[in-house]
């Protein structure tokens, strides 16, 4: 039997498929996810963040990034020690994010308001550190964007003792359309599960249109959107740190 194809194209081609499916699939989360961005930024709110192992990367999609909003903040399990006085050892648990008890100390050092909202980014969406945070800042009365993926979170059993989900606690749910276990790629005669995950390239995406759409509604509606330069242009740094000021004390970038 032939072995299946894998290489550099196959991933490009597999990738490609994947975008042009998710696009389509989230035509009316990504309205709703937006409308949530852009009524928050009207209302003085901030965005927060947090993910954990690879869904940081999303987090930082959303949180600081050049040609994104400022009034944006990421939450990661370092702030418990970076800013919360924690043990450094914690951080070498391989298993902390499915720790429970942790959203009580990473929603305070938050230091949310609240008209903040709050886009909780997990793969599988199970983990006790994912959910517990969840039911924190929708309990509080903050609206929640959730990006996950959906197949996986329902290939997998709920590991919070609520039996919920992120997904069932959202607002809004971004699908990043990933696998289960997100390789995509058949690795011949191996068990490992592939190779290649997909995951970040689309959530990378549907934060990205989400910012583009919040940004087409609040200039619509005379809003003018506070964003970010790359601070490596001739004066970006200068012009940022005048528009973070608004929002002096509010603005955290992982334990900074």
């Amino acid at each position: 039997m032939d072995q299946p194809a894998l290489g550099a194209a196959q991933f490009a081609d597999i990738a490609r498929t994947a975008v042009d499916r998710v696009v389509a699939a989230n035509k009316e989360s990504v309205a709703a996810a937006a409308r949530l961005f852009a009524d928050c930024v009207a209302a003085d709110g901030v965005i927060h963040a947090f993910g954990t192992g690879h869904s940081q990367a999303a987090a930082l999609e959303v949180a600081g990034r050049a040609g994104g909003l400022v009034p944006t903040s990421r939450i990661a399990l370092a702030d418990l020690v970076l800013r919360g006085g924690e043990d450094p050892a914690i951080l070498k648990d391989p298993l902390l994010e499915r720790s429970p008890g942790l959203a009580d100390r990473l929603y305070a050092l938050a230091t949310p308001r609240p008209q903040d909202l709050f886009v909780i980014i997990s793969n599988s969406g199970v983990n006790n550190s994912i959910v517990d945070l969840a039911l924190k800042v929708t309990g509080a009365g903050h609206p929640l964007v959730a990006l996950t993926s959906l197949e996986h979170t329902r290939a997998v059993p709920a590991l919070h003792a609520s039996g919920k989900r992120l997904a069932d606690l959202a607002d809004a749910v971004l699908d990043n359309g990933a696998p289960a276990g997100d390789a995509v790629l058949p690795l011949p005669g191996s068990d490992a599960g592939g190779l290649c995950g997909i995951s970040t390239l689309t959530s990378s995406l549907l934060v990205q249109m989400t910012v583009a759409e919040a940004v087409a509604l609040l200039l619509a509606e005379g809003v003018e959107p506070p964003l970010y330069v790359s601070a490596n242009l001739p004066g970006g740094h200068e012009r940022n740190a005048v528009l973070e000021a608004r929002y002096a004390g509010r603005l955290h970038r992982g334990g900074h």
